[in-house]
């Protein structure tokens, strides 16, 4: 072979050689491993890493939840802002809107005259409490109804439950960008649960068993303020509250 052609039949090989060598090095970097950079919850088995989800949420001082609940036949749409101290937000059902707001035990609900007149079919009361806080007693039979949207340890441990076998369904990239790892019970059947695979392991998006909504968290960590309302945006509804 001449000369020249064997230097560059060796040029072209050594060329190969390199790029072959480049792709394996990144490769060996983790160019195909979807845990690389991630908090590594990816890697383990779906039960502990419900576990550490679960565990990562209690411990979280505060946190924001949207979405649907259906619960009893009935639809609810969330917005909640959840802390140890208190909670606010608004609740959505058959098309009326209240506002919540607890600060400690204290437990207070806001809403228009439409919302008042679908609740208790009266007239009566709808002008006065239209835009004001009604404070519910604690004695009230709707008082445990309400404060259970307020309170960011019963809500949570009522939401964050997968039913069945549970399972690991893939890595995921959530509306914000944030790396996923989901996990499934019964393969879906009984929900669906996506977990942050950057930084702390917190639950961002549930679809709750038997299509019973879907639920998005936020804000996990993140102090917000509740304050009691000013006496001139309170009134007293002056018996039971309506619990439909």
């Amino acid at each position: 072979m001449p000369r020249g052609r064997t230097r560059r039949t060796a040029l072209l090989t050594a060329t190969c050689a390199l790029a072959v060598a480049g792709t394996m090095a990144l490769t060996g970097c983790g160019g195909d491993d979807p845990d690389a950079g991630t908090n590594g919850v990816g890697k383990l088995p779906a039960d502990r890493i419900q576990a550490k989800t679960r565990a990562a949420a209690e411990a979280a001082s505060a946190v924001r939840l949207a979405g649907t609940v259906v619960s009893g036949g009935r639809t609810y749409r969330l917005d909640m802002r959840l802390k140890d101290a208190g909670g606010t937000g608004s609740v959505t059902s058959q098309g009326g809107t209240f506002k919540l707001l607890r600060i400690g035990k204290e437990l207070y609900l806001k809403a228009d005259a439409d919302f008042w007149n679908h609740a208790d079919g009266s007239d009566g009361a709808a002008g006065k409490l239209d835009g004001k806080y009604v404070k519910v007693p604690q004695g009230d039979p709707a008082y445990r109804k309400f404060s259970g949207f307020t309170d960011k340890d019963v809500l949570l441990d009522g939401l964050l439950t997968l039913h069945g076998t549970l399972a690991t369904d893939g890595h995921h990239t959530d509306g914000a960008g944030t790396r996923t790892i989901r996990i499934t019970g019964d393969k879906g059947a009984g929900g669906t649960l996506d977990v942050s695979l950057q930084g702390t392991p917190y639950p961002l998006r549930l679809v709750r068993a038997g299509d019973a909504g879907t639920l998005r968290f936020s804000d996990w960590g993140k102090n917000f303020t509740v304050e009691e309302p000013a006496k001139s945006e309170t009134v007293d509804y002056g018996r039971q509250l309506p619990t439909s």
